[in-house]
């Protein structure tokens, strides 16, 4: 019963982490499975079809705020679902033990580049709004489905910072985008593992735990990720990713660092990205300020000239 409470509150965490920054929810989930002794077959397993539920209430509670781009799931989802279905399908006789470093190195650049653009400089907007294309989204999820399954998580560590990198998407509707999609890569994951190992070592009390956590979790984090201010956000999910490579690279055949060294650079890690997300809250509240300053400036000066409120112009800031 202990247990099943753990993994209950484990389930809630990583979803409250997964749904506000994109990702972690696997990750999490399927370390604490591997820590005791489950094997890496059926821990990716039970963690599937856990976010089978999970990801389908994150994913309504996201369109429920708004925080989908159905264009992008769309792009981003049935790719990412055969790779998914490929990488369950095959996981007993792969190894990602080589490619995981590597993959690391290449989302932990992204990781950097996105904690230091969004906390320099804000939101990038030169390409907001812009279409992402099919011929972008489609073998990104490919790639994402495959890690995902047989890393047992990896979905949100690699489709996030990618369409965050791209400055095409905002981060909240990067995020709810990630997450809604997520749903067609779990059922795709879940089928491939049946097909694969049947339901041989999967425990569904803990799928239940998990699942029961998460859905918990799950509107709380979609309502989050709605007010948190992009500035923010993207410091917060840069930071993330961060630690999280940094702690596969440190952890690797690699490298193989020591106890000390992995703390000292996990220490100086957590208090670089305090100071970014605390330099863009501020540059964030600066920017709200000067903002309302402003409209309160052309507001003024439309009642002194006599031109009704509706007919007045605000600046851009």
């Amino acid at each position: 019963m202990r247990r099943l409470l753990l993994l209950a509150l484990v389930g809630l965490g990583a979803q409250l982490v997964d749904g506000s920054l994109g990702m972690a929810y696997g990750v999490t989930s399927t370390t604490l499975l591997l820590a005791i002794g489950t094997n890496p077959a059926a821990a990716s397993a039970t963690v599937h079809l856990a976010e089978i539920g999970t990801t389908l209430v994150s994913g309504a509670s996201h369109w429920r705020f708004g925080n989908v781009d159905w264009k992008v799931v769309a792009k981003i989802g049935i790719p990412g679902a055969v790779g998914a279905f490929a990488g369950a399908t095959f996981l007993s006789s792969l190894s990602t033990e080589t490619a995981a470093p590597l993959m690391s190195i290449i989302l932990l650049t992204l990781g950097l580049y996105i904690l230091v653009r969004f906390t320099a400089v804000g939101l990038p907007k030169e390409n907001l709004g812009k279409p992402l294309r099919k011929r972008f989204l489609a073998p990104l999820g490919v790639v994402a489905g495959f890690v995902d399954s047989t890393g047992g998580g990896g979905w949100g560590p690699v489709g996030t910072p990618a369409i965050l990198a791209s400055g095409r998407l905002e981060p909240r509707k990067t995020i709810g985008s990630i997450d809604t999609s997520e749903f067609l890569v779990a059922v795709a994951a879940s089928v491939g593992f049946i097909i694969g190992i049947g339901s041989e070592g999967v425990n569904y009390a803990w799928v239940a735990a998990l699942l029961i956590g998460g859905i918990i979790a799950a509107p709380i984090a979609a309502w989050l990720v709605r007010h948190i201010p992009p500035r923010v956000l993207g410091s917060a999910v840069g930071g993330i990713i961060i630690l999280t490579n940094s702690r596969t690279l440190l952890r690797s055949d690699w490298i193989d660092a020591s106890d000390n060294i992995r703390y000292t650079f996990y220490a100086v890690i957590y208090v670089v990205w305090a100071a970014a997300l605390a330099w863009s809250f501020r540059q964030y509240r600066k920017h709200r300020d000067e903002e309302r300053r402003i409209i309160a400036e052309a507001e003024a000066a439309a009642l002194a000239g006599g031109v009704p409120d509706d007919k007045a112009t605000t600046p851009a800031v």
